[in-house]
């Protein structure tokens, strides 16, 4: 219907340990392991992913509560609203039928204000409570933006799930972060590289999945709701240390 929609979720707390991951080592010199549990920290990366052109936008913070989440996505969402195409003003009877469309079937809507701007982006993510405070509630209303609740349980229908999965592998696995701070530049790394050559979600739900296992079908994304038409190009793994091919191993 011309809107945009984008996708928020938190990830983590990711910690500053050993990930587990694939890695190329010489041989006799395994990958090795402090022998002791140390306590390095965690970080949470605060998500937003547009399905449709595969661009997502992250935030590492030590923390996801209300002031912070909130404060990063009025920044971001503002930027993302004035950069889209001017809305064709609609009477206001028009407009509000465009905004409760998207409430059409739910068994506990929210009250849309009085005074309505036209509706520019629709926003998916999950059905906590500290998504439905009034304050940030009506601040999306004002902006334009519709919130899209997950219902309970199905968190996998929010796309953000997908890409956090995939930025996750390619920034930890077989990695051994220091500090947050470590952990959350190798996602801003990661989602940077991912933003030069981005690639687009498809949803066709878990029933077509099953149904449909035909040549030219979607590929799979990250255990959610998501598909790509190509698969994502794979991560390039770190070369390895000794490049002698007769002295190396899986």
């Amino acid at each position: 219907m011309g809107l945009a929609v984008w996708c928020e979720d938190e990830a983590g707390p990711f910690q500053a340990i050993p990930h587990p991951g694939n890695r190329w080592r010489p041989v006799g010199q395994p990958a090795m392991r402090p022998h002791a549990y140390v306590r390095g920290g965690t970080t949470k990366i605060l998500t937003l992913f547009q399905p449709a052109t595969g661009q997502v936008r992250i935030r590492p913070a030590t923390r996801s509560t209300n002031p912070v989440l909130h404060g990063w996505l009025k920044e971001t969402l503002a930027a993302i609203v004035a950069a889209l195409p001017v809305a064709t003003p609609l009477d206001p009877l028009a407009n509000r039928a465009a905004w409760q469309m998207w409430q059409s079937g739910l068994a506990a809507p929210f009250t849309l204000p009085e005074q309505l701007p036209p509706l520019r982006l629709l926003l998916v993510w999950d059905n906590l409570a500290g998504h439905k405070t009034p304050e940030m509630v009506l601040w999306l209303c004002r902006h334009g933006i519709m919130p899209l609740y997950t219902p309970l349980g199905g968190s996998w229908l929010n796309m953000a799930e997908a890409i956090q999965r995939l930025l996750k592998r390619r920034a930890l696995d077989g990695q051994q972060p220091h500090s947050p701070a470590e952990i959350g530049t190798w996602f801003e790394q990661t989602a940077q590289v991912w933003n030069q050559q981005p690639t687009p979600f498809v949803w066709h739900g878990r029933r077509r999945q099953r149904r449909r296992r035909q040549p030219g079908d979607g590929h799979p994304v990250g255990g959610c709701a998501a598909q790509t038409k190509q698969a994502p190009p794979r991560h390039r793994r770190t070369q390895p240390e000794y490049r002698n091919p007769r002295q190396m191993t899986h």
